[in-house]
């Protein structure tokens, strides 16, 4: 479906742009999920046609444990997090208005239907690895296995983030594959440097703190600081700690 264009390729230098200012010339309903998204086709006038993934405010559930409205804020956290370290896992994410007011916009990602973490956990282990530390400390409460995609080029991708950032203890995933293993020195150099950067009000400080609550910032530097200091893969916890369903 991904448009051939250069433009819209998510590791262009513009696709931000572009998802910011295209415009909306059809939108089609997922027909799953508790909260509505759905498929945006868009045009520019420089960069031609092409196709997004549209979750907006207005479309999210009510839910018991995170704040009313903040699950496209937080798709946006994830993406800016995950660019930060250096992780390009997750397409580019953008918040703008839709045909249903402000919402996230995420570059759809063209893939194999058939691929899920559980089919691609064996060739892509240090992908899933990385993916795994990042839902750590972004305390990603809904990794299932579908979350997993991957790109016609082989590259692997990660998506819906929306239950992420909460400051109490909330991991869910399937990916508890690594759990007491070591992590690698080289993901730890890169926690350490975004440590850094959060305790030193850089840009990507700044940038979540439009985003999240400062209670909630305050805790991802926390687990941060955990993983740094002990640096291993975390266990299930008592709790229920794989999500329903599983893909």
């Amino acid at each position: 479906m991904l448009p051939e264009n250069v433009a819209w390729h998510p590791c262009s230098a513009g696709v931000l742009d572009i998802l910011l200012r295209a415009d909306v010339t059809d939108c089609k309903l997922f027909p799953s999920g508790s909260n509505y998204v759905f498929l945006i086709s868009l045009s520019d006038a420089a960069a031609g046609n092409g196709f997004g993934v549209y979750k907006p405010r207005r479309g999210e559930a009510p839910l018991w444990d995170f704040p009313d409205g903040t699950l496209y804020r937080r798709e946006r956290a994830a993406y800016l997090l995950a660019q930060d370290l250096g992780w390009d896992f997750i397409p580019p994410t953008v918040i703008r208005e839709g045909p249903y007011g402000i919402g996230s916009v995420q570059l759809f990602i063209d893939n194999d239907s058939d691929a899920n973490f559980f089919t691609l956990r064996d060739d892509y282990a240090d992908e899933m690895r990385r993916i795994a530390l990042f839902d750590a400390i972004a305390n990603n409460a809904d990794r299932k296995g579908g979350h997993c995609l991957l790109g016609p080029d082989g590259k692997v991708w990660g998506i819906d983030h929306g239950l992420t950032f909460h400051e109490s203890n909330k991991l869910r995933t399937v990916i508890w594959d690594y759990s007491e293993e070591p992590i690698a020195p080289a993901l730890l150099n890169d926690l350490a440097g975004l440590a850094e950067r959060l305790s030193g009000r850089a840009s990507v400080f700044a940038a979540l703190a439009e985003l999240l609550h400062p209670a909630e910032i305050a805790s991802l530097q926390g687990r941060i600081e955990d993983l740094l200091q002990h640096p291993v893969y975390p266990n299930p916890g008592m709790r229920r700690s794989v999500p329903w369903p599983p893909v």
